[in-house]
C-alpha cells in the first residue's frame, strides 16, 4: 500500500501484482499437486502382468521410478507419488503429490491374424 508513484502534494498508490501460472507442456497444476499424463502402448497396459517400471519426469528434470505390479492400466488408472509436487504455499516443507494419469495408446492399424488372435483371447 502506498509505495506507488510518489509525488509532492499527491497520495502514492498502491502497487498491485498480478501472478499467473504459465502453462507447463508437461503438467499441469492442482494446488500444490501436479499431474502428468503418461503416455503407453495397449501392450504395456494389457501385458505386463508381471512387474515393470515407468520413469515419471519431474519438475525438476529427474526421473522418479514408478513400479507397476501384476496390474492391468486402465484408462482411469491413477497413480500418486506422495510429495514429489509443489511447496505448500504455507508450509514450505510439506510439498504437494505428482499424480499420473495414462493416456493409452491404441494401435492405427491390426493384422486379420492378429484381430483373431485378439478375439480368441479376450472373450
Amino acid at each position: 500500500p502506498r509505495e506507488g508513484d510518489q509525488i509532492p502534494g499527491k497520495v502514492p498508490a498502491d502497487i498491485v501484482f498480478i501472478i499467473r501460472d504459465k502453462p507447463h507442456t508437461s503438467f499441469k497444476r492442482e494446488g500444490s499437486d501436479i499431474k502428468f499424463t503418461a503416455k503407453i502402448k495397449l501392450k504395456e497396459a494389457l501385458c505386463c502382468g508381471g512387474s515393470w517400471v515407468l520413469n515419471v519426469p519431474t519438475l525438476t528434470g529427474s526421473l522418479v521410478p514408478l513400479t507397476i505390479s501384476n496390474e492391468v492400466i486402465k484408462p482411469n488408472t491413477v497413480k500418486r507419488l506422495q510429495g514429489r509436487g509443489l511447496p505448500y504455499p504455507k508450509e514450505p516443507s510439506r510439498r504437494g503429490d505428482l499424480i499420473v494419469n495414462f493416456d493409452i495408446q491404441f494401435p492405427d492399424n491390426l493384422s486379420k491374424t492378429a484381430r483373431e488372435v485378439l478375439n480368441d483371447v479376450l472373450q
